[in-house]
């Protein structure tokens, strides 16, 4: 094959496996210690809003779809959907309803030295925002200049890490587009319940922990999953693979909307159950 026929060829299916890339939509916040009110950290620090948008800048220079974190705050506050009396957990509300694929959290050291020159260092850490699984981290910084110009040591910090990022952000989110996320599932039994994993349940008679599996088979991405063990009073998934949207709505399909899709399928065999979840782990308890 000639060289120029060699040339046009890489690029065609270079140019056809980027169309097929399916990019994540990406929220930047900024790290909070535990307990600490998000809203607070941004109104009594201006240097971390200015990095906090040069951050988000700079993912959209590089062609990713962001969610901005701030006009999304206060949206939100004005629409009066928080709760108050939850300070913790406002970044976790915000993230449900932000609709990002993933969430970039920003720890931002600003460093003004005696001499005059300053200095920024951030450190983003990726998160699934179904799962709240880590995907990536990176370290950048800007170095020390004789400047008080905040905004432009910020963009020099995360240009020093952004590409190395977001490879490694896509790369990761490539792999859950395609072979999904990882949920575990937990289920257990209340003292008082009539049931164990052993009881006859369903119109075919079949043990009630085979019934699960085969629901959990059906269900699962690929039928890709992993049974860890089962017992009379317990059933543990240590992972199972959901699909990164609901094909129906089109939505992210989280631990949540698994847990109501077991909550249908209980019903349907007349057992009730409570749930729970936290992260990417869902616990379900049989009464």
């Amino acid at each position: 094959m000639r060289p120029k026929l060699i040339l046009l060829f890489l690029l065609t299916v270079t140019s056809i496996y980027a169309q097929n890339v399916v990019q994540p939509k990406i929220m930047v916040i900024p790290y909070t210690k535990e307990g600490e009110d998000i809203r607070t950290v941004l109104e009594n620090d201006e240097n971390k809003r200015i990095v906090l948008t040069k951050i988000k800048e700079a993912f959209d220079e590089r062609g990713f779809s962001t969610v901005d974190f701030i006009a999304k705050l206060k949206s939100i506050e004005s629409g009066n959907v928080f709760n108050l009396d939850n300070k913790a957990d406002i970044k976790s509300q915000i993230i449900d309803m932000a609709g990002a694929d993933i969430y970039v959290e920003a720890e931002i050291i600003c460093t003004h030295r005696s001499g005059g020159d300053s200095n920024v260092k951030i450190t983003v850490t990726g998160y699934d925002s179904a799962s709240g699984s880590s995907l990536a981290n990176k370290v950048g910084e800007s170095g020390n200049f004789y400047t008080s110009d905040i905004g432009k040591l910020g963009m020099r910090a995360i240009a020093s890490c952004a590409d190395d990022f977001l490879r490694v952000l896509q790369m990761k989110f490539t792999d859950i587009n395609e072979n999904g996320r990882s949920l575990m599932l937990q289920i257990g039994f209340d003292e008082g319940s009539s049931y164990t994993m052993e009881s006859s349940v369903g119109t075919q008679g079949l043990l009630l922990q085979d019934e699960i599996e085969l629901w959990v088979s059906d269900h699962a991405l690929n039928g890709d999953y992993h049974l860890q063990g089962v017992s009379p009073m317990k059933m543990i998934f240590d992972d199972i693979k959901m699909p990164l949207l609901d094909y129906a709505t089109g939505k992210s399909y989280t631990a949540s909307r698994f847990g109501m899709d077991m909550l249908r399928f209980f019903r349907s065999l007349n057992i009730p159950i409570s749930r729970s979840n936290k992260g990417n782990t869902l616990y379900i308890t049989i009464k």
